[in-house]
């Protein structure tokens, strides 16, 4: 008769354990992470060009949130223009939230080393 099979790796209780503790890690960071970007929806910033003849307001979830125009520059002859100016302005306000946002997430993800939460 053959007696019980015994585990021949006695690390394996230590494994399991740290396995269980990254999970719980994990799972405290993936909702940090979900709690972060929620107040990231929530906060904005404002960027103005044209001497502030247009205003962007982005959020920092990435998304634009306004966009206002003085309507003394709306004269249709400097269309190209107020393009320009309403271009450079979302560009800066949706930067200025990416790196609101990179600083937060970051915040979230200290001391792991995962591809694509940089």
């Amino acid at each position: 008769m053959i007696g019980p099979i015994q585990n021949s790796n006695p690390q394996t209780p230590q494994f399991m354990s740290s396995l269980g503790k990254l999970m719980k890690q994990a799972a405290k960071m993936q909702q940090q992470m979900e709690q972060i970007q929620a107040q990231l929806a929530a906060r904005t910033v404002e960027a103005t060009s044209g001497g502030g003849a247009v205003k962007v307001v982005a959020k920092c979830d990435g998304t634009l949130g306004s966009i206002k125009i003085d309507p003394q520059a709306l004269n249709p002859a400097d269309a190209q223009i107020v393009e320009d100016m309403i271009l450079t302005a979302a560009n800066q306000a949706l930067g200025q939230a990416k790196e609101i946002s990179n600083a937060e997430m970051g915040k979230a993800t200290a001391g792991f080393n995962l591809p694509g939460l940089a």
